[in-house]
């Protein structure tokens, strides 16, 4: 049966049957339930006016976002402390802390890496304090990272700076262990930050670290770097294209993170290009994807893969949702809010 814009060219979040209408109604508030308007700037235009394109983008996503996140109740019996470590080139890093009031014993914790395409955003932003607020409401510690971004605000830093600093907060967090009350971690992360979580278990391992991690959990994972391409393989990227992110939106982020394309067959920047042989051995991986989403077939081929490579890893199709949607929505949609929650934060306490 043919979905979305394969049964439909003209298919918007607001036609298609599968859409939750809880999402469809919060999108037409600011006129998001139709396509996305065309994009006026092409891949390979000045790296300047790429630039530029983040930054707007980076200003009209921050509102909306903002916007969805105030109606999403700040949960009880949770502190966040800030502090600032060091990254490897000398950098400031400011991690946030956020944990359950009173809790005694070791727990497990979450390394958060936010969304963005790695390019914008900000741990600082409303929706990732309320996420983090209520995974850490289930019993976790979470360390939300605030790493250079290759564009926006926070840049321009392209690979391999973003990772380094999710790195250093890792390595961070597991010196710290007694600390910060900590059993073991797992790293996590949506979009951008998906990639970022699994290209992390790639890193570690490269680095001789892996075993610091108990298992890492990525949600809808912004990892093939081929949005522009005919992908047979990967058919949401035209079935989903234009549902709140579309495809040239999705390659300008990604241009700007490798610039030059030198890493497109790096594992370490792209998740997607790892071999059978890097994927073999990894910890226990999740990787949760949305059924409206561009990204969904480039996770879901990323889970198959880590079943063939023998790691132990389960796949998540959250039904009726853009690209995280799951996340965005706690105040429309607090049932599919709190279950992605309650997944991750039962991830984490499963490795105990």
């Amino acid at each position: 049966m043919l979905n979305g814009r394969h049964a439909d060219p003209d298919a918007t979040l607001g036609t298609d049957p599968r859409a939750d209408p809880r999402m469809v109604e919060v999108f037409a508030r600011f006129g998001l339930d139709g396509r996305t308007p065309p994009i006026e700037i092409a891949v390979d235009a000045p790296l300047a006016d790429r630039h530029a394109f983040a930054g707007m983008s980076e200003e009209g996503m921050a509102a909306i976002f903002e916007a969805l996140a105030q109606g999403v109740p700040v949960p009880d019996g949770v502190a966040t402390d800030i502090t600032t470590i060091t990254g490897v080139d000398g950098n400031d890093i400011t991690v946030f802390i956020s944990r359950p009031v009173g809790a005694a014993g070791a727990r497990p914790a979450v390394v958060h890496l936010h969304g963005g395409g790695m390019a914008i955003g900000s741990a600082a932003d409303l929706g990732y304090i309320r996420l983090r607020e209520h995974l850490a409401a289930t019993g976790l510690i979470v360390i939300g990272v605030e790493f250079r971004n290759s564009s926006g605000k926070l840049g321009p830093h392209p690979y391999p700076a973003g990772l380094d600093d999710c790195s250093s907060a890792a390595r961070w967090a597991s010196a710290h262990r007694g600390e910060l009350g900590i059993s073991h971690l797992i790293v996590s992360g949506e979009s951008g930050g998906g990639n970022l979580t699994l290209a992390l278990a790639h890193k570690a391992r490269r680095d001789g670290w892996i075993d610091e991690i108990a298992g890492f959990y990525a949600q809808c994972p912004f990892i093939s770097n081929r949005w522009l391409e005919q992908c047979d393989d990967l058919p949401s990227l035209e079935e989903n294209d234009g549902y709140f992110v579309d495809r040239v939106q999705l390659g300008l982020l990604g241009s700007l993170y490798d610039p030059d394309g030198s890493h497109a067959e790096d594992a370490a920047c792209w998740a997607a290009v790892a071999t059978d042989e890097e994927l073999g051995g990894l910890p226990p991986h999740v990787i949760s994807v949305n059924e409206l989403d561009p990204l969904r077939d480039e996770g879901l081929q990323y889970y198959r893969r880590l079943l063939r490579a023998g790691v132990p890893a389960v796949g998540r199709v959250v039904a009726g949702t853009c690209h995280g949607g799951d996340l965005l929505f706690g105040a429309a949609m607090p049932d599919v809010f709190e279950a992605s929650i309650r997944d991750v934060s039962g991830f984490a306490h499963s490795l105990g």
